[in-house]
């Protein structure tokens, strides 16, 4: 039987194989938002020092399974010990333009060029950067199985969190500070009731299915 994601505590395994081969700012990459309904997707890369021996490593997790008490805590000493930290934002109207995969691609693109210092290798969860030539490695489930991977996780969860928490303000009414623009109850009758906000992504289908055709999806 294969072990569940919510069962897997993360490891340090792909990092020592990239410290044996004599790399050593080794940076986990992961995004953020990908399966979103509305908002940006964001992605954090983040370079961890080598063999940290810290008691609240024990606790992270692939952020989607932690609580959002236990994601800030996490969060603020992610940011207190790392080497580096790289954040990259892809908008709603690029996801739309070049679909999420390529968009959650270039996110990962932008957090690893803003990393200082530069990381020499990559550890990136499921995906690949064709447009960076470092050494890197696609880990399916990277978020549950690889430190540097879980807190880049965590570190785009938050950050993205609190983007659409400020969008919430600026479009009541669809409990963006709730669903975070997530395919939630809420969020479809909202949107069924009022309409497409001008952050949606028109490019997902299942928008279209489900909407029914108002003034208010008029642009």
């Amino acid at each position: 039987m294969s072990t569940r994601k919510h069962d897997t505590k993360p490891n340090f395994y792909e990092e020592f194989r990239f410290q044996a081969d004599g790399y050593r700012l080794i940076a986990g990459v992961d995004e953020a938002g990908r399966g979103c309904l509305a908002g940006p997707v964001v992605a954090a890369a983040v370079i961890l020092p080598n063999n940290p021996d810290y008691l609240w490593l024990q606790d992270v997790r692939d952020s989607k399974i932690l609580t959002a008490k236990q994601r800030e805590r996490l969060f603020l000493n992610i940011v207190q010990i790392a080497l580096a930290i790289g954040i990259g934002t892809v908008s709603h109207e690029d996801v739309d333009s070049i679909g999420i995969v390529p968009a959650s691609q270039l996110a990962m693109t932008q957090a690893v060029v803003q990393l200082s210092p530069a990381a020499d290798s990559l550890l990136i969860d499921y995906l690949k950067l064709d447009a960076i030539t470092l050494p890197q490695k696609s880990i399916t489930h990277g978020d549950a199985l690889c430190y540097s991977i879980a807190c880049a996780s965590i570190v785009a969860k938050i950050t993205r969190d609190r983007m659409m928490q400020e969008l919430d303000v600026q479009y009541p009414g669809y409990g963006l500070c709730r669903n975070k623009g997530y395919g939630t109850r809420e969020h479809w009758h909202s949107i069924e009731e009022k309409g497409l906000l001008p952050i949606h992504r028109r490019s997902f289908c299942h928008l279209q299915y489900r909407l029914k055709p108002t003034m208010a999806n008029v642009e």
